[in-house]
C-alpha cells in the first residue's frame, strides 16, 4: 500500500500575550491508503490542531502536508476547493457542528450542491436518501432538525455529510467522545463498515485508548505538541517504550476484579508549551530523566521495525 498522507516537520505556533505557544512542534508521520492512524494524548496536547492543519482549516507555521502526492500547503484557495472532495472531517460535537436552521436533507445535500455532484436538482433528494441509508438514518427523519434528534443520529448526519463527496481520507476528531457508550459502539462499527466498503483512510483523534485499540491499525502518542511514540497497535500495547505511553496504558481500567495492574502515577510540573525550553517536554514528570533530557529535544527514532520512539532512555 502507498502512503496517502505524509507529514514532515509540521509546526503550528500561536502568538499569546506571554509568548509563542508551540501547539504542534516538528511532527512527522505517514498514513497508508486504507489504514487508520489513531492519534492519542491528553487534552491540550495538539491532536485536534494537527487534524485541522492536515485539512488546512488552520494554516501551518511551517512544514509540509503531502496528500496523494501533492503538498497541499502550497496550493491556492481555488486549488484547495478541488481537494476538499477528497479530504473531509467528522467533528467531535455532533450538535454544534450542524447548522440548527437547516434540516437533515439540507445539511447532507449542501456539499453535493456546492461541489456540483448532482447534475439536476431533481436528483438531489434521491442522493440524500442514499447517503442516509448508508449511515443508518431512517427516511422519516429527512425533514427533521438537529435539535429534534439524539447525539447518535446527529453524528450519523455528520458522517453522511463527510461521505457525500466520496472522499479518500477523513479526519475523525473524537467522533464518539460526546456519545453514550452503547452509541459509541454503533458509530465505531458504522465507521469501520464504511471504511471497508469505500476503502477510506482515517486519522482517528481520541484520548480513549480502549477505543483506539479497537479501531486503529497504528497508534501515535502525542505529548505537548510532539509525537513521543508511534507503532502498530498490537506492538504498542504489548511493548510500550516511552515512559509517557507506559503511564497512559497503566490508566486503562481492567474489567476484572482479579486482574492486577500497577498504576503509574506521574508527578512533577507539566512543562509550559509557551516558549518551551530545550529538552524533552516530558522530562519534568519522567522518573527516568537525566541531564541530557533537559538539554536537547529527543528525535523520533525507529528502534524496532515500524516502532518509533522519542526518548533518550531508549535511544541513548
Amino acid at each position: 500500500m502507498t502512503d496517502i498522507l505524509k507529514i514532515e516537520n509540521l509546526k503550528k505556533y500561536f502568538n499569546t500575550p506571554k509568548g509563542l505557544l508551540h501547539a504542534v512542534d516538528d511532527v512527522n508521520f505517514t498514513i497508508k491508503e486504507g489504514e487508520t492512524l489513531g492519534l492519542v494524548g491528553e487534552s491540550g496536547c495538539g491532536k485536534s490542531t494537527i487534524g485541522r492543519l492536515v485539512l488546512r482549516l488552520l494554516e501551518a507555521t511551517s512544514g509540509s502536508v503531502e496528500f496523494d502526492g501533492k503538498d497541499i500547503l502550497n496550493l491556492s484557495k481555488k486549488e484547495m476547493v478541488g481537494m476538499r472532495s477528497d479530504m473531509q472531517i467528522i467533528f467531535q460535537d455532533p450538535f454544534s457542528s450542524l447548522n440548527p436552521r437547516m434540516s437533515v436533507s439540507e445539511i447532507i445535500g449542501e456539499p453535493l450542491i456546492i461541489h456540483n455532484k448532482v447534475k439536476k436538482s431533481s436528483d438531489l433528494p434521491e442522493a440524500v436518501k442514499n447517503l442516509m441509508d448508508r449511515v443508518g438514518l431512517a427516511n422519516r427523519l429527512i425533514n427533521s432538525y438537529p435539535h429534534e434528534l439524539d447525539g447518535g443520529r446527529r453524528q450519523r448526519i455528520g458522517i453522511a455529510r463527510a461521505l457525500a463527496l466520496e472522499p479518500k481520507f477523513i479526519v475523525a476528531d473524537e467522533p464518539v467522545s460526546a456519545l453514550d457508550v452503547s452509541i459509541q459502539a454503533q458509530i465505531l462499527n458504522l465507521m469501520q463498515d464504511l471504511q471497508d466498503e469505500f476503502d477510506l483512510t482515517y486519522l482517528f483523534i481520541t484520548h480513549d485508548l480502549s477505543v483506539v485499540k479497537h479501531f486503529s491499525d497504528n497508534i501515535a502518542v502525542m505529548y505537548l505538541g510532539q509525537l513521543v511514540e508511534k507503532a502498530p497497535k498490537k506492538e504498542l500495547f504489548e511493548n510500550p517504550m516511552h515512559p509517557y505511553t507506559e503511564a497512559l496504558l497503566s490508566a486503562i481500567p481492567v474489567p476484572s476484579l482479579k486482574a492486577k495492574r500497577e498504576r503509574i502515577l506521574l508527578k512533577g510540573e507539566i512543562s509550559s508549551p509557551i516558549n518551551p525550553k530545550p529538552g524533552c517536554r516530558f522530562a519534568s514528570r519522567c522518573p527516568y530523566a537525566f541531564d541530557k533530557c533537559t538539554q536537547s529535544d529527543p528525535k523520533l527514532v525507529e528502534t524496532k521495525k515500524d516502532h518509533f520512539v522519542a526518548c533518550y532512555k531508549i535511544n541513548s
